[in-house]
């Protein structure tokens, strides 16, 4: 799900592969005996992706005081951690892939997991995400998938079940189908239809997924990464490629709002708390990331933002008041384990960048 919205976002172009990771390397020790009410933390997060009383409550529980910033997108908050010297900021949610590449840059710092005792909360699952097996840099915050998102009772006996359905639509639905403009899921739907990897860095075929995506654009609504479930609510629009949780926003106001993930699969996206290398609040910083795993804490995600959390306890204290009104909700972690993880493109995203100008321009 992309953070330019909420979630997820489209990649600047970063950094060699995973394998190359550097975090490693030269991390001082941390103490686990430090005085807490010493420091003071700098959290750089996404508006409306917390409590309002998050800071008050981890000075009540903690001791450290606390002070959150606002990105609005992935891109924000990496122009300001990778343009040199110190950001002041102690701890960043970032998705997946960006992550992965501020740890290529050997800009965050690897965890000491002695003093993350909730890390124990998450789902085994959790523990074998592509961009970051072993969550050695990072800690996921929310994770789901990209589906399609619809009207079912606009289109009763015709409900999608492949990305072509969205793609080359029926003519009774042309006109009235939204597709996502962030770089990676603009090209999600294609690169699934064709039998693509949707980290694929081969350039044939990415022009093929181009060619293709220019065809499906003569049937479209609009690119919209904000508003498609508006657009489902008013009968504007029948069908949108969506994240999973935004599809949830559009089901609260009408139930005939249906989601489902495509026969030829999709994405699992991941939003995640990485600790900068430049912070010197670094034990503060470890003891936010476990008062975030308390199940009472993760909960609140799931239950506010619509979004499943990697955190089993909190999900199973969370599932039965959900699930019977949002579906995708009970997904398992390891049904969103069976889906590609987004990972970092490296040089490749100067291509996706280039195409997506071509397709969406004009």
């Amino acid at each position: 799900m992309s953070r330019t919205t909420i979630s997820l976002s489209v990649l600047v172009g970063s950094t060699l592969f995973l394998g190359a990771c550097a975090t490693g390397g030269g991390s001082e020790p941390l103490d686990p005996n430090a005085d807490l009410s010493a420091q003071n933390l700098v959290v750089s997060n996404w508006a409306g992706y917390y409590p309002e009383d998050l800071a008050t409550a981890f000075e009540e529980a903690v001791g450290s005081s606390m002070t959150i910033t606002n990105h609005a997108t992935n891109e924000e908050i990496m122009a300001k951690l990778t343009a040199g010297g110190d950001s002041g900021i102690d701890i960043a949610f970032v998705s997946g892939q960006f992550a992965q590449a501020l740890a290529n840059q050997d800009l965050i710092y690897e965890l000491d997991k002695s003093l993350i005792p909730n890390l124990a909360n998450l789902a085994p699952e959790a523990d074998n995400l592509s961009y970051d097996p072993g969550n050695k840099f990072s800690v996921p915050y929310a994770w789901g998938t990209t589906g399609i998102c619809y009207r079912s009772d606009l289109m009763a006996g015709n409900e999608p079940t492949s990305w072509m359905d969205l793609l080359r639509p029926d003519d009774m639905y042309k006109g009235k189908v939204t597709a996502l403009a962030t770089e990676r899921w603009l090209m999600l739907p294609a690169q699934k239809a064709l039998g693509y990897s949707v980290n694929t860095q081969d350039e044939g075929e990415m022009n093929e997924v181009k060619d293709l995506l220019l065809e499906a654009k003569g049937n479209l609504l609009a690119y919209d990464d904000t508003t498609f479930y508006s657009r489902l609510v008013s009968g504007e629009a029948v069908m949108t490629v969506a994240w999973d949780g935004w599809c949830n926003y559009g089901t609260i106001e009408n139930p005939d709002i249906k989601f489902v993930v495509p026969s030829e699969g999709s994405d699992l996206w991941v939003d995640t708390m990485v600790v900068l290398k430049s912070s010197k609040n670094k034990e503060a910083a470890h003891a936010f990331i476990n008062f975030i795993l308390e199940p009472t804490n993760h909960a609140w995600v799931a239950e506010n933002i619509l979004y499943k959390v990697p955190n089993q306890a909190a999900m199973d204290a969370v599932l039965p008041g959900l699930v019977g009104d949002f579906p995708n909700m009970g997904f398992t972690a390891a049904q969103l384990l069976g889906y590609e993880g987004l990972v970092d493109l490296g040089n490749a995203a100067a291509l996706y960048t280039r195409l997506a100008t071509e397709i969406t321009s004009g």
